[in-house]
């Protein structure tokens, strides 16, 4: 069956005789497949119908002339009556009154009461089924017919309270006050709703389920409908009958009822979501405050489609699909990726550098989940973002422990450094979205990066290895030559290290400058443990200030390498040079205060590594070393944050 229009509202607001509806509304065009055509179900237009003119009304009776100096005859109400001339509504009132005054007097018989007021409610009977029948149908009824009949029905009302303020009626006469002529409107404005929106939606070409049709047919029936109501109705309705009112609300329960019904069943994923989306975004946004109605429902208070209770089973449930199905999209993701190491695939590359599409496919799919909850509600989308950080979280352990296993097991394969590169890329991605769209907390942020970070430092320590083991004889010289020719040997170093720099170019940008930190403390590191030796005794200040003058320039060159290489470590700047000047220095005061500083900016220093570096100074006593090791144990107060440097050399 096909959408109706506004136009053709039914049992109230009937099709016209001789419209050709289904004609209108196969012209409504489809629009794209999916969640986005349900979501715009309401901007489709509809063809204006021409009104059908007074003229053109059929049956419209002609007034009869009545005789000023008496009242009708019961039998020439009932022929006007039947006629459907509502004019005779004020004459049968004063009949009945005539009768409520004769009973009232007491000079007619029982009998003859009972007779006339049979006649009197016969001919009400007829007036309620003109009046009423023109109600059914207000849309097809001329303008001045519908104002009679609504002048009727409010002429009856204020009979009905007048009788009930007034308590007993005539004696002699059965109570039929109130007759309720309002309440058989409504009910008949109840009926209508239930038969415009009972319709069975036609089957689309777009996908949806049957829940979905049905939401879409009920919300754009209840709109359409409640549209022509305020155009063509309203004007026409006294305000005391609340005609915007009654309808709405009569569509309201309605589709409240069957909503409520539809939600105590095990609805599947789509159905508890598209539910959810009618309930808190569609029927309040694009029904209740669409452009034509919110004015008009302001002050209705039709309230939520279903109960608090139940949308938060709901929300529960959505919940718990979603994540669910989050859950096995990213597990079917990583899969496809340790596939690619198992299979020695090669990587991407993309600008330049190697790429994997893993991080692309996990971060789709987590957006797609956040924009779902946030179609519903903001509040819901909020929830969502929980959950979604929680399934993050879990996957990204399990890509970490992942890779872990493909650093052991997958060193003979020929592409894998490429995929070690492209794994540590894909941290930047994943970094990039959780700080841009989930500004949250920074130990949250942080349980999020650790998975992250560790698979990136893992890569590193991968790809440093042949590096770091080709250095290792080049800084055993420094302590083997008794530090006799340490520049020569610093720029074979460099060298080195210069030599496999081409080997990073396939990393991002700021992977390599965070390679490069770590090929910077690595120089540092070892360059102290060399000098920590203890295979170097310097008796005289000369010396000391030789090494000392030797150990700058090598910091120099250490620095200004890194520097321009890309390393941002300007906390190892201090490292070497300060070591250098407690060499140097021989007033054992200057001394400690030089260790003293030294211990703010690397609280790791301990007493093992300062003896470490005095052992060099051979011209200090002992009980000078001992007072300048009890420097240490002065708590000066780290400069934060700090990172380790001297945790990392084992002094022995």
């Amino acid at each position: 069956m096909s959408e109706a229009s506004a136009e053709d509202l039914v049992l109230p607001l009937e099709v016209a005789p001789g419209r050709d509806v289904d004609k209108a509304a196969k012209k409504e065009k489809k629009k794209s497949r999916g969640l986005s055509s349900v979501f715009s179900v309401f901007t489709k237009g509809r063809k204006k119908k021409p009104q059908p003119s007074s003229a053109e009304a059929e049956g419209e009776p002609e007034p009869r002339p009545q005789l000023a100096d008496r009242l009708p005859t019961v039998e020439e109400l009932k022929a006007d009556l039947e006629r459907g001339r509502l004019e005779a509504a004020g004459p049968l009132l004063a009949l009945e009154r005539e009768l409520q005054a004769a009973a009232a007097a007491g000079g007619a018989s029982a009998e003859e009461l009972v007779r006339r007021q049979s006649k009197v409610e016969a001919l009400y009977l007829l007036l309620r089924d003109q009046v009423l029948g023109l109600l059914r149908r207000p849309l097809e009824a001329p303008p001045e017919r519908l104002r009679q009949a609504l002048a009727v029905l409010a002429e009856q009302e204020r009979e009905d309270r007048a009788a009930e303020a007034a308590g007993r009626g005539a004696p002699g006469l059965a109570p039929t006050r109130p007759r309720r002529w309002l309440q058989a409107w409504r009910s008949g404005v109840a009926q209508a709703a239930e038969e415009r929106m009972s319709r069975r939606p036609a089957a689309d070409a777009e996908g949806r389920s049957e829940a979905e049709r049905v939401f879409v047919h009920m919300g754009r029936t209840m709109r359409e409908d409640l549209e022509a109501v305020v155009e063509r109705l309203k004007p026409l309705f006294p305000p005391e009958l609340g005609v915007v009112a009654a309808y709405a609300e009569s569509y309201h329960e309605y589709f409240a009822a069957q909503l409520e019904a539809v939600a105590q069943f095990e609805l599947c994923p789509r159905d508890t979501y598209m539910l959810l989306v009618w309930v808190q975004n569609l029927y309040p946004k694009d029904v209740i405050n669409s452009p034509k109605l919110a004015g008009e429902l302001q002050g209705v208070g039709l309230g939520s489609l279903l109960p608090p209770k139940q949308i938060r089973l709901l929300e529960a449930t959505f919940f718990s699909n979603e994540a669910a199905s989050m859950r096995e999209l990213m597990a079917r993701a990583l899969d496809l990726e340790l596939k690619c190491w198992d299979q020695d695939a090669a990587p991407q590359k993309l600008d330049g550098h190697c790429h994997s599409e893993l991080a692309i496919d996990i971060i789709q799919i987590i957006s797609q989940g956040q924009a779902k909850a946030e179609e519903i509600t903001p509040d819901v989308g909020a929830q969502m973002k929980r959950v979604l950080q929680v399934e993050l979280a879990a996957v990204l352990r399990s890509y970490q422990r992942a890779f872990d296993d493909f650093l052991e097991s997958s060193k003979h394969l020929g592409n894998y450094r490429a995929n070690v590169i492209a794994n540590i890329n894909n941290c930047l991605s994943f970094r990039t979205f959780m700080e841009q769209k989930w500004q949250t907390a920074q130990d949250l942020l942080s349980h999020l990066l650790n998975p992250l970070n560790e698979l990136k430092s893992r890569g590193f320590d991968t790809l440093l290895q042949g590096l770091f083991g080709d250095l290792k004889p080049l800084f055993k010289k420094l302590s083997q030559t008794r530090w006799a020719a340490p520049a020569q040997t610093l720029e074979q170093i460099i060298c080195a290290v210069r030599e496999r720099l081409p080997e990073f170019e396939e990393l991002h940008d700021c992977f390599r400058e965070e390679l490069m930190e770590v090929i910077h403390l690595h120089l540092v590191k070892e360059y102290i443990i060399r000098l920590s030796k203890r295979r170097l005794v310097l008796r005289t200040p000369e010396q000391q200030q030789q090494l000392a003058g030797h150990i700058l320039a090598n910091a120099e060159l250490i620095q200004n390498f890194c520097t321009e290489n890309g390393s941002t470590a300007t906390w190892l700047h201090r490292a070497l040079p300060t070591l250098a000047e407690i060499i140097r220095l021989q007033d054992p005061s200057a001394i400690k205060i030089e260790v003293a500083t030294y211990a703010t900016w690397y609280p790791d220093f301990s007493k093992g590594h300062l003896s470490a570096i005095l052992a060099i100074k051979g011209n200090l006593s002992s009980s000078e070393v001992k007072s300048i090791r009890s420097i240490l144990d002065i708590n000066t107060g780290a400069h934060e944050p700090s990172k380790p440097l001297f945790s990392l050399i084992n002094v022995g």
